[in-house]
């Protein structure tokens, strides 16, 4: 089958698309909103020196920084979409942004570290209203066919270029004006794109209500999760902390898992995942998401630190990268996907990611870093961007017109949720290595920490593809 054809089952966009024009139009205004929300993941980690110089932030509250908008982001998605659905996806967007850029601005005024990781919470919660309905409008704006193809193609990329890009973006604004800019530079780019609402289509509304109580048990047990392990790395597995914040976990994750089969609107649909290669594409993206936001935190840190970098430098070693992943996920994956089965593609784009994550263990405290690096990181865009438009594609084709929004925030909740439970539990096991190599060459011994944070980010995506061999079916393409 196609790519056009399996997009084909995918709502009907609800008005006329209007000219080529118009369209073009609308795709810009959805990619930059999908660009700045996804960015605003890493923007602030080439900032984070800077960060902790300038308010005083100890090492967990500078983690927090980062591990805030993706919980957030991720643990509140489910709802901003179901919100979109029942109160219309355009409204709701531009709600999101709003929210997003008021955020935007707070953090970049803050004066001290809770006010600047409230921001971040906050701006979480924009991205999670604004994320799902700016996919549930590419299918409402697009009509099946080439058109929408070539947007999905376009907003799979967003997922895996903003994280790049954002890190370009942050060596650039901290090195040239300061950290406050990683916050302010939404501002406009939120604007023109609030500018811009006018010409998506709003679609359909559906009937029910927004599943409070499955939100709150969501956001607050993946959140307890991260914390405890995030614990569990300085203070041991066996503290009392840590295994409250375990039992917290499970209590209130368990609890979500009922509230969603006793609630006549869930925020996950029983048909979301009745589909097993559309909750194999949600399962990989987890996975990715785990090991890659992991991957840019340790890169930064090697540059940064154990390199000494500075932070434009660092930024524009994940150029190759962002190729990478632009070239695979706009121009190789769909020409791929018309050519041979999704699993197929997934497998040899995961297979390609590996190769690149165990090419970043071999980094050491002596080589010329950028020589290693950067070759490495064009692999690693490479096989990313494959999975990336072909999990998007899988991930909203077949929905019913109701559950759009239900499940475009799903795929989104999947790769944020990963990276934050990701990167704190590989950053937590990297601690502890680099640890266990001290006293000694402190440049080693953090080195040897990335280093297997790298292998078990390796680790997750060979999981990946384990889930893309046994859940994404193998149907061969129809040639038009």
């Amino acid at each position: 089958m196609s790519l056009q054809d399996r997009t084909e089952a995918v709502p009907e966009a609800s008005a006329p698309p209007g000219q080529g024009g118009k369209l073009g139009l609308a795709l810009l205004v959805i990619a930059a909103a999908q660009l700045m929300l996804v960015l605003d993941n890493t923007i602030v980690a080439v900032a984070l020196p800077s960060m902790q110089s300038a308010l005083g932030l100890s090492e967990s509250a500078l983690g927090w920084i980062v591990t805030a908008y993706a919980l957030a982001f991720g643990g509140l998605l489910l709802a901003g979409g179901r919100a979109g659905d029942l109160f219309g996806r355009r409204r709701m967007f531009r709600v999101g942004l709003v929210l997003f850029t008021g955020a935007s601005l707070l953090g970049g005024l803050a004066g001290n570290g809770e006010l600047l990781i409230s921001a971040r919470v906050l701006q979480g919660l924009g991205a999670a209203i604004a994320a799902p309905t700016a996919l549930s409008l590419l299918a409402t704006t697009f009509p099946a066919g080439p058109a929408r193809n070539k947007a999905l193609g376009v907003y799979g990329a967003m997922g895996g270029l903003g994280s790049v890009v954002g890190l370009l973006l942050g060596g650039a604004l901290t090195e040239y004006l300061n950290w406050r800019w990683v916050m302010y530079v939404n501002v406009p780019i939120a604007v023109l794109v609030l500018i811009g609402t006018g010409v998506l289509v709003e679609g359909e509304r559906e009937r029910g209500k927004v599943d409070v109580p499955g939100a709150f048990t969501a956001t607050f047990g993946f959140g307890a999760l991260v914390y405890a392990i995030n614990r569990a790395g300085s203070e041991g597995i066996g503290d009392t902390v840590t295994l409250v914040g375990l039992a917290a976990a499970v209590v209130l994750l368990v609890a979500f898992v009922l509230i969603q089969r006793a609630s006549r609107a869930p925020m996950i649909p029983g048909s979301v995942l009745a589909d097993k290669g559309r909750a194999g594409a949600n399962l990989i993206m987890f996975l990715m998401g785990a090991g890659m936001l992991a991957t840019f935190y340790f890169l930064t840190l090697y540059m940064q630190i154990v390199k000494g970098y500075e932070p434009m430098v660092t930024g524009l070693a994940y150029l190759p990268f962002a190729v990478g992943i632009g070239l695979a996920a706009g121009g190789i994956g769909p020409q791929l996907l018309a050519k041979l089965s999704e699993r197929t593609v997934i497998v040899a784009g995961l297979v390609v990611g590996i190769a690149g994550m165990v090419w970043f263990s071999f980094l050491a405290p002596g080589q010329n870093a950028l020589v290693a690096l950067l070759p490495a990181q064009l692999v690693s865009g490479l096989g990313l961007g494959l999975v990336f438009v072909t999990v998007t594609v899988i991930s909203v084709r077949g929905v019913a017109p109701q559950d759009t929004g239900a499940a475009s925030g799903l795929v989104n909740t999947a790769q944020q949720i990963g990276g934050a439970i990701g990167l704190a539990l590989l950053a937590a096991t990297a601690q502890h290595i680099t640890e266990s190599k001290l006293p000694g060459n402190v440049s080693e011994a953090l080195t040897s920490g990335y280093s297997y944070g790298f292998l078990l980010g390796a680790g997750l995506y060979l999981l990946a593809l384990l889930a893309a061999v046994v859940m994404i079916p193998a149907t061969a393409p129809q040639q038009h």
